[in-house]
């Protein structure tokens, strides 16, 4: 089936049934959030302590992500993270953003991208490249050699595809460049983020169809179950409650129908918590940790949008909806 055929059967078979793959392992990557003191000092004790208890959970972590302030925080603190970060796990797979702050009309920096993927790998993190104004404004047939340009030297890197939802510079790609980028050899996975249902799915059919080994990783907070569909996930929802997703998924794999309550739960708390703008989320975020005493406080990034503070009310509930399931999960 070429791209064009599977464009027009998205167009024909919005819900398509033949991928649903029940009784699968997920893989499950957990972006962290970076803890604020109220006097806007990064919380380092309730960084670690959040790490500790996702690492715990059995999801592979995800640092300087966009969860992490990627865009806002300096040199110095995204070093910091990485140390850190490779201190707690010890030897265990973890997940690094590699951000490189450009302006829109600036030419791409592969060097800077070298620079990042070098420090992720000097602590054995796996890096993820966000994109930047320099590379989402390359033209199509740029954007493949552009990546295989920065990271010959890599062993092996997962790419982000961005909705300008979520950052400015973002981008989601064709299906034809997605194609091309998916067969780089040492690409072994990407994030999608663009909210949307039906452009995972046409990823997802061209992974099967072209690299089975391929990770499709849904950055969809809007619609989770996509890992009914052969996607695993690096989200920022998860973040909230990685004790909770890593049941749902060993749900999932053991055919068990509590899955789609759990699910259904972790939903509704995506739903409050992305909604516009959907920057926000990051307090959302942080209030969630804080109700459940797994951070010191609900401060944010100075330069991050805030949640009004009405919405504890409903945080609090979710939370308490939350663990009540996982109780009884236990029984």
């Amino acid at each position: 089936m070429n791209t064009a055929r599977i464009l027009q059967q998205e167009k024909e078979d919005p819900y398509p049934q033949t991928l649903l793959r029940p009784c699968r392992a997920i893989t499950g990557i957990s972006a962290i959030l970076l803890p604020y003191n109220n006097d806007n000092s990064v919380d380092w004790a309730s960084f670690e302590r959040t790490l500790e208890h996702t690492v715990s959970a059995g999801l592979i972590p995800a640092v300087n992500m966009d969860t992490g302030y990627a865009s806002l925080i300096d040199e110095a603190t995204r070093l910091e993270v990485l140390q850190r970060t490779s201190t707690v796990t010890s030897g265990l797979e973890f997940v690094a953003g590699v951000f490189v702050g450009d302006s829109p009309g600036q030419k791409f920096d592969a060097d800077a991208y070298r620079h990042g993927i070098e420090e992720t790998e000097a602590v054995s993190g796996t890096p993820i490249l966000f994109q930047s104004f320099g590379l989402s404004e390359l033209q199509e047939d740029e954007v493949a050699p552009a990546y295989e340009s920065v990271t010959l030297s890599c062993d092996q890197f997962l790419f982000f595809e961005l909705g300008k939802a979520f950052a400015p510079f973002g981008r989601i790609y064709s299906l034809e460049t997605y194609e091309q980028l998916m067969q780089i050899p040492n690409a072994v996975g990407a994030k999608h983020s663009s909210l949307r249902r039906q452009p995972e799915w046409s990823r997802i059919e061209l992974r099967n169809r072209v690299r089975p080994d391929f990770k499709v990783f849904t950055g969809n907070d809007l619609a989770i179950d996509m890992v009914m569909y052969g996607s695993d996930y690096l989200l920022g929802l998860s973040a909230f409650a990685p004790d909770a997703f890593a049941r749902r998924d060993a749900m999932w794999a053991a055919g068990d129908q509590r899955f789609f309550r759990l699910n259904d739960v972790l939903q509704y708390l995506g739903a409050f918590a992305f909604r516009p703008p959907v920057p926000a989320y990051k307090h959302s975020a942080a209030m969630f940790l804080k109700i459940q005493d797994r951070i010191t406080s609900s401060a944010t990034h100075p330069d991050s949008p805030r949640r009004p503070e009405t919405d504890l009310e409903v945080l609090s509930a979710i939370a308490s909806e939350l663990r009540q399931l996982l109780e009884e999960s236990n029984e």
